[in-house]
C-alpha cells in the first residue's frame, strides 16, 4: 500500500533496541533524556529498575523506532540486566569520567553483553561527564585502548552539556542498515573495527558548562 503521507507507516518502521548499561550515577539517565528531549535535569533521581523510551528517526532513505532501556545501576537490580540485554541490538556501556570505579566495571558490563549477544551486538563504551576535566580520573588514552582490545566504539560525552550526544546516536545510526532486527542475525563482524579506524569527530573542541 502506498503511503501518501511520505511517511513510513508503523508496520513498514524497523524497531532497533537500545541497552544502557553502567554502574549507578554515570549519566545513562541524562545521556537519554538529552538525546529525547534535549534537556539537562539538575535534580537526579537513581533509575529505579528499568525506564524505557522510543523515539522515531528518518535514516538516510529509512525510518526507524530507536527503543531506549534506561537500566539501573544498583547491584541489587543486577539480576534483571540479563533479560533486557538478551535481545538487543546495541549496548552502550556508560563510565564516569571522574570515578575510576566505573570505568574497571565497564569489563564486567561487557562480559554480560557477550555473554548474552555474542557478537551480535554493537558495544559502544562512553566515558560520560568531561564538563568535569579537572576532576578526571581515567584517561582517555586508557579507555581507548580497552576500546580497540575488545572491538568497541568509543567517544567521551557530556550530557550536561550535550557533548557528544549526537555525536554518539549518529555512530549507533550509521550502523542501524547493516542490522536486520526481523531475522535477529545482525551483521556486525566489522562494524566496530572499520569505524573505529576513523578518529570520532567531536561536535566541539571543549566543553564550558
Amino acid at each position: 500500500m502506498i503511503n501518501l503521507t511520505g511517511k513510513a507507516s508503523s508496520s513498514q518502521i524497523k524497531k532497533y533496541k537500545l541497552v544502557f548499561l553502567g554502574e549507578q550515577s554515570v549519566g545513562k539517565t541524562s545521556m537519554i533524556t538529552r538525546f529525547m528531549y534535549d534537556s539537562f535535569d539538575t535534580n537526579y533521581q537513581a533509575t529505579i529498575g528499568i525506564d524505557f523510551l522510543s523515539k522515531t528517526i528518518y535514516l538516510h532513505d529509512k525510518t526507524v523506532r530507536l527503543q531506549l532501556w534506561d537500566t539501573a545501576g544498583q547491584e541489587r537490580f543486577r539480576s534483571l540486566i540479563p533479560s533486557y540485554i538478551r535481545d538487543s541490538h546495541v549496548a552502550v556501556i556508560v563510565y564516569d569520567i571522574t570515578n575510576y570505579s566505573s570505568f574497571e566495571q565497564t569489563t564486567r558490563w561487557i562480559e554480560d553483553v557477550r555473554n548474552e549477544r555474542g557478537n551480535k551486538v554493537l558495544i559502544i563504551l562512553v566515558g560520560n561527564k568531561v564538563d568535569l576535566e579537572s576532576l578526571r580520573k581515567v584517561p582517555s588514552d586508557a579507555a581507548d585502548k580497552l576500546a580497540k582490545e575488545l572491538n568497541l566504539v568509543f567517544l567521551e560525552t557530556s550530557a550536561k552539556c550535550g557533548y557528544n550526544i549526537k555525536q554518539l546516536f549518529r555512530r549507533i545510526s550509521d550502523s542501524l542498515p547493516d542490522l536486520d532486527p526481523e531475522l535477529g542475525e545482525e551483521i556486525l563482524q566489522e562494524v566496530s573495527l572499520q569505524k573505529q579506524d576513523t578518529p570520532v569527530e567531536s561536535e566541539k573542541t571543549y566543553c564550558l558548562c
